[in-house]
């Protein structure tokens, strides 16, 4: 067999599924090792109100996991690689090692906000507000989730400060909304699977939403590199601004 036929059957239609496939299977098994301390706290927490705090703290882990799968699937669709030429762990690790500091510069605020609008949602009955104040609650949670849904693209694919990703992260629930609805869409899905199942649930699906995320982010991808990068520019010194280099 020659290296041309080789070539062409790693690049067929049936490899590429096989690939893609195999990817989501890799990334998936790495984002549960990743999580799996905080994995098993939520399976033994209780669903109380008072486990609120302590379940935000076993979420921890799945910003960095979560980040590390949207960077390595991006790697994938970039390279557009075939069953000859698949390192989804390596681009696993080499996204969780550039991505974990600055994943949780974003992720520990955005958790802690969500956290205590969970709280306050937990104990509405006793707060003695109005109704309508419920509804207020829901209003900025979703739009809270859809602005950490934004900053965990950006920040996973780009060289750019914590605040630069912040505010990108709010231009981009106005400038594209069919992201932001793509995006609830998840968000809706995540929380059926979360209230139905488990947490753990959730988790083994990880790289099925990283790839959901992916998909639905393209408009956010494409416009963020064209606008707000030097095109092949990496991060340099204090103003890093450019696409991370997935080599």
């Amino acid at each position: 067999m020659t290296e041309t036929t080789i070539r062409r059957f790693g690049q067929g239609p049936l490899s590429r599924v096989s690939a893609l496939v195999y990817t989501l299977l890799v990334v998936e098994l790495l984002v549960v090792a990743t999580t799996l301390p905080g994995l098993a706290g939520l399976v033994l927490l209780d669903r109380d109100a008072a486990n609120v705090p302590l379940a935000a703290v076993c979420a921890l882990p799945a910003g960095p996991a979560l980040s590390a799968a949207l960077y390595a699937l991006y790697a994938l669709h970039r390279r557009r690689p075939d069953l000859t030429d698949l390192h989804p762990a390596s681009a696993f690790w080499r996204g969780y090692r550039m991505n974990a500091g600055g994943v949780l510069k974003l992720y520990v605020p955005w958790l802690a906000g969500l956290t205590v609008l969970a709280t306050t949602f937990a104990n509405f009955g006793a707060a003695g507000v109005p109704g309508w104040w419920a509804v207020l609650l829901v209003v900025v949670a979703l739009a809270t989730a859809l602005w950490g849904a934004n900053a965990l693209v950006i920040t996973s694919l780009f060289a750019f400060r914590a605040r630069d990703v912040a505010r990108l992260a709010v231009y981009f629930l106005f400038s594209a909304p069919r992201v932001a609805l793509g995006n609830a869409c998840l968000v809706v899905v995540a929380g059926g699977v979360t209230l139905v199942a488990t947490e753990a649930a959730l988790t083994l699906l990880g790289s099925v939403f990283a790839a959901a995320l992916l998909l639905n982010g393209r408009p956010l991808i494409a416009e963020v590199t064209e606008k707000f990068t030097v095109q092949g520019a990496t991060a340099q010194g204090d103003s890093p601004e450019g696409r991370r280099d997935d080599s």
